[in-house]
């Protein structure tokens, strides 16, 4: 008899501990990533998803990548009714050690469920598919006819006063631009900036000339001279002729001293270059995107 109520006993347990777990699973359903495109942010950022519920942001939960672009967590488990009432998916980039529980103003990706797929990609950034650049080489912070290939302006002076040489869209607070040269394979910024027709915010490499100020209050144009400070494995002054100009669109904060992903225009600077010519850039704007399940 003790043996019989021993087993019933052990049975309606069972039962119970199954019925729990289905339930509990009932109540739960994965979301899947598939994600193309994206870039190591370095050990202190992590990318973070995020649904969009009754207009308010809920976490998917964080991963990173590695060097050849693999998702270290691609499935997460969400709550299920939740999940079928999301009309939105953004994916960010956040502080790895962060106690904010609202997304950070980098926004990367973005898609509206139809359905249950949401295609995702980066409108939320800015529509890239018109943005032209045009550079000249000189060196104003030098004097005039002094290593006048040793610097990169993106300016346009043809007409009766210099212009901006990009035409880019306004950017979000967790974004700004960057401007390259990659000399001998090492990428050099020249700056970062929101305005195209204002200084930038750094000067490492000019020299001690102050640039004109057609713009105001707004400065110059951004560029930068390589005339002092040359980074490691490079001599400045530095003829950057058959070098690669390059505008970039990095996170804000931004740790890396190499280019992000996001990098609209790209120009192969010709090798026989001539100073305070105007030359044009190539539209790039081929940036990551995917699709998210539910």
């Amino acid at each position: 008899m003790k043996l019989v109520k021993i087993l019933t006993m052990f049975f309606l347990t069972l039962a119970f501990v199954t019925t729990s777990c289905t339930k509990e699973e009932d109540k739960t359903q994965n979301i899947n990533l598939n994600l193309d495109g994206l870039t190591n942010l370095g050990p202190d950022f992590v990318y973070e998803g995020w649904i969009i519920v009754d207009g308010t942001p809920m976490t998917t939960g964080t991963f990173t990548v590695d060097d050849n672009g693999a998702l270290s967590k691609s499935v997460f488990s969400l709550d299920k009714t939740n999940l079928n009432k999301a009309t939105k998916f953004v994916l960010t980039i956040e502080p790895k050690s962060d106690n904010d529980p609202k997304p950070s103003n980098t926004k990367y990706l973005v898609g509206v469920f139809n359905g249950n797929i949401a295609n995702v990609n980066t409108s939320i950034v800015g529509d890239f598919s018109n943005a032209t650049g045009n550079y000249i080489l000189a060196t104003p912070t030098n004097g005039a006819s002094s290593n006048e290939k040793s610097g990169i302006w993106w300016v346009n002076p043809t007409g009766m006063t210099p212009v901006a040489g990009l035409n880019l869209p306004s950017l979000s607070n967790g974004w700004k631009y960057e401007g390259w040269v990659v000399i001998d394979g090492i990428p050099v910024s020249t700056g970062t900036f929101t305005n195209t027709s204002a200084t930038d915010e750094a000067a490492p490499y000019s020299g001690s000339l102050p640039l004109p100020a057609p713009n105001g209050d707004n400065g110059f144009f951004p560029g930068e001279d390589f005339l002092k400070n040359a980074p490691s494995g490079l001599s400045f002054p530095l003829n950057i002729a058959g070098g690669t100009a390059v505008i970039s669109i990095e996170p804000f904060p931004d740790n890396n001293s190499k280019p992000f992903k996001l990098k609209p225009l790209v120009g192969k600077i010709p090798s026989d270059a001539a100073d305070h010519a105007l030359y044009k850039m190539d539209n790039k704007s081929n940036f990551p995107k995917g699709t998210i399940n539910r």
